[in-house]
């Protein structure tokens, strides 16, 4: 059996407990507590260690998916739940105040890693909010000197989370597909 294991981060209310949840082939394992600081004004309970979810791929391949809190004070699991991580899924939320801003940070948090893997980033809820664009995140990711695979998802729908961690399967190995 082949294990591999991808990450997942961005911010608080990104998706990532949810995205997890529609791509895992087995129950998700979620650490998830009651908000008690100003992440209470997104959501009543947030992910404060990690969500774990298995995808099977065939071949006796199997991908273990890891959610990391969004939270910055408990960015010591970052570095944690990295280490041997192959990929990492970058989720953000387009309604937040400066989605720029969490990318850039998110970047920069985790820019060892993806200098030694790759990312893949997915822009969740622009249905709320459609600005800003695609085009736009294109323009700002430049300036980060990387150009990773880049969709709009809905981090409720299997498909769109599949699809997004294709592509990033397939920028780590271009000959997944023949």
């Amino acid at each position: 059996m082949s294990n591999h294991k991808i990450i997942f981060t961005g911010p608080v209310g990104a998706g990532k407990t949810t995205a997890i949840g529609s791509i895992s082939d087995s129950p998700v394992v979620r650490t998830d507590e009651h908000a008690s600081d100003m992440t209470q004004d997104h959501k009543p309970e947030t992910t404060v260690a990690m969500d774990y979810g298995v995808m099977l791929l065939g071949n006796n391949e199997r991908i273990h998916l890891y959610g990391t809190p969004g939270q910055e004070r408990f960015s010591f699991m970052w570095e944690i739940l990295s280490q041997g991580g192959l990929g990492l899924v970058l989720l953000l939320d387009n309604s937040r105040a400066d989605p720029f801003k969490d990318m850039a940070f998110f970047l920069d948090a985790f820019k060892s890693f993806i200098a030694e893997n790759k990312v893949a980033i997915g822009i969740t809820k622009m249905d709320i909010s459609p600005e800003p664009s695609l085009e736009d995140y294109h323009k700002r990711i430049q300036a980060h000197g990387i150009n990773p695979p880049l969709f709009e998802v809905d981090a409720r729908e299997g498909e769109d989370i599949s699809k997004l961690v294709e592509a990033l399967l397939y920028t780590l190995d271009p000959w997944l597909g023949e």
